[in-house]
């Protein structure tokens, strides 16, 4: 449950037109997120004015930031004989000049040895208790390395250089594609040391998964529930009204209408799409122009928080009955807030900054060409 001391500094700022805002006079709200069949409690009275949220601690904390490589750092160009084994590099025929790395995690979550593989039969613990079911723990786990300089993190890098980022998620979901036990992938980077992020070279991990996770599950039955009583996909079909933040040609920045984190914020295409591997070249140049937007807006208005991105595609074996109400899109999560045994014991968050609110914030924050 989020509470003033634990993980947030409220600064006194001159109230200017982004905080002459009625958050403090609402009432409090309970609202269902269609998409992932959640209910989320919207209550201002637990915060301050909406723009007065900031990081209590910058996410970068390099002790050289102005330094481009760290000799200590496996991930730095020059010190690739450091890292787990490659998997492929961009662009594949480069050497020393190389853009983005993909390599195996050192210490994997999963195993990729076929024997572990072979052990993936469901069995019953042996106290018979009903449901209760154990698999053998394959599966992938990579590290996507997003420059090869210590000090330039995702938004730093230009929307092309995004795009080749964005375009090795791809290339390696489509390897994965190819691994028939493998139903789900993850694709997710923790920003900050207290998002999750054990190294500050700027990275992101892939999981791929034998199973599709619970979560994944619930989304899938909740879009389909959608569909079916409405005829239209819930994504397509989402508020972007005074919930709308940045567009582009192909994508829109949104805080969604029943956000469960201030301040969280997805990008969703604007063309239907269920799996986030369909994504082109000029597409993901599109993307990553706006994705550099969102992230250069959320570090300038919250102070450079830890943050969480995750890119929620549909499983890899989806039928094409599916296809109408599955739509991939991507969800960013400023760390600004902790939870408590509330949000634990009903999996209902309480967020004390109305989406609407956030959005208009963010719309408004100015970020210069040379940010």
């Amino acid at each position: 449950m989020w509470s003033e001391d634990s993980a947030l500094t409220v600064f006194n700022t001159p109230v200017n037109e982004r905080t002459k805002m009625a958050t403090a006079n609402r009432n409090p709200e309970i609202r269902k997120d269609a998409v992932n069949n959640r209910l989320v409690i919207l209550s201002p009275a637990r915060s301050r004015r909406p723009s007065d949220f900031k990081s209590k601690s910058q996410a970068k904390s390099d002790s050289n930031p102005s330094s481009n490589a760290q000799p200590q750092c496996p991930f730095c160009a020059g010190n690739e004989h450091q890292c787990a084994p490659e998997i492929f590099r961009m662009p594949a025929d480069s050497t020393s000049d190389w853009k983005v790395r993909v390599i195996e995690n050192l210490y994997p979550a999963l195993s990729r040895d076929s024997q572990v593989k072979s052990d993936n039969e469901e069995y019953c613990h042996a106290n018979g208790t009903a449901g209760e079911v154990s698999l053998g723990g394959f599966g992938f786990h990579d590290v996507i390395i997003e420059s090869p300089v210590h000090s330039v993190h995702l938004p730093d890098l230009s929307p092309s250089g995004i795009a080749v980022v964005l375009l090795a998620y791809k290339k390696r979901i489509e390897q994965l594609c190819a691994i028939d036990s493998i139903n789900y992938v993850q694709v997710f980077k923790n920003h900050g040391a207290s998002a999750g992020a054990s190294m500050s070279h700027s990275h992101s991990q892939i999981l791929a998964l034998p199973i599709i996770p619970s979560i994944a599950s619930t989304r899938l039955n909740s879009m389909k529930e959608h569909y079916n009583q409405t005829g239209k996909c819930v994504i397509c079909n989402i508020h972007t009204d005074k919930f709308l933040i940045d567009e582009s040609t192909h994508f829109v920045s949104i805080s969604p209408f029943a956000s469960t984190f201030p301040f969280e914020t997805w990008i969703v295409p604007r063309y239907h799409s269920s799996h986030y591997h369909e994504l082109d070249e000029d597409k993901a140049i599109d993307l990553g122009g706006l994705l550099k937007l969102t992230l250069q807006k959320l570090s300038i208005q919250l102070n450079d928080p830890p943050y969480n991105f995750m890119i929620h595609t549909s499983p890899l074996k989806v039928a094409a009955s599916q296809f109408p109400y599955t739509h991939w899109y991507i969800q960013i999560v400023p760390q600004l807030s902790t939870i408590g045994g509330f949000e634990m014991g009903t999996g209902c968050y309480i967020n004390p900054v109305f989406p609407e609110d956030a959005a208009k914030i963010l719309r408004e924050v100015e970020v210069s060409t040379t940010e």
